[in-house]
């Protein structure tokens, strides 16, 4: 009877850490995803899913370097803080691009063709790769905190947050080439998820100032 209320408790607390991986990987997944559909939408089609690859692709590889040091990285006081800055970075090369091309549109009946002015399929992967540092820290940060020292667990979140973001930034751009004004929200949203880490950030470094 012990051991069926034993593994009984182990199993609630298997799908409650599932449970809490999943949630913080659509929340996490989904922002990085936002990041890569708003730098793509601005592209025309042939260069936009190149950017979509590349764009999961930088992820994907950071999440799992990341994932081989997160007990150190969990440990360092302050990587949110870094993170929330590139992050604000990230927001503020958006906010240039959105207003440039609500500015310029082609008298095309496809909008797909309009074009960011000045900008390119190489800045757009900068901005891209350096999103991704940040949100790709932030997932696996999470997803340690919730496995702990669960290897298959840490290793279920990670794979789980590269499909997630396949699935959501596909979408995402589907959406914002169709309504333009949409990418204000989303980078609404952004300047938002960077407050919220910057202050976690904070409260880490708190106790050693």
């Amino acid at each position: 009877m012990i051991v069926t209320n034993f593994r009984g408790k182990k199993l609630v607390e298997f799908f409650i850490d599932i449970s809490q991986i999943v949630l913080a990987d659509i929340v996490l997944s989904g922002d990085n995803a936002l990041i890569i559909g708003m730098a793509a939408s601005s592209f025309p089609e042939r260069e936009r899913k190149q950017i979509i690859f590349y764009g999961l692709l930088f992820a994907a590889i950071l999440r799992i370097l990341f994932a081989l040091i997160a007990s150190y990285l969990i440990s360092v006081p302050g990587l949110l803080l870094i993170g929330a800055l590139l992050l604000y970075w990230v927001c503020y090369k958006f906010y240039l691009d959105i207003r440039s091309f609500t500015k310029e549109k082609d008298n095309t009946k496809d909008d797909v063709s309009i074009k960011v002015k000045g900008q390119n399929f190489n800045k757009a992967l900068i901005t891209i790769i350096v999103a991704d540092i940040s949100m790709s820290l932030d997932n696996v940060i999470a997803v340690t905190a919730i496995a702990r020292d669960q290897i298959y667990l840490l290793i279920f979140g990670i794979a789980f947050s590269i499909f997630l973001m396949a699935v959501f930034a596909t979408a995402i751009v589907r959406i914002l080439t169709k309504f333009r004004w949409l990418s204000y929200i989303g980078l609404g949203f952004l300047v938002y998820l960077s407050t919220e880490m910057a202050l976690d950030g904070f409260k880490q470094i708190q106790p050693y100032l």
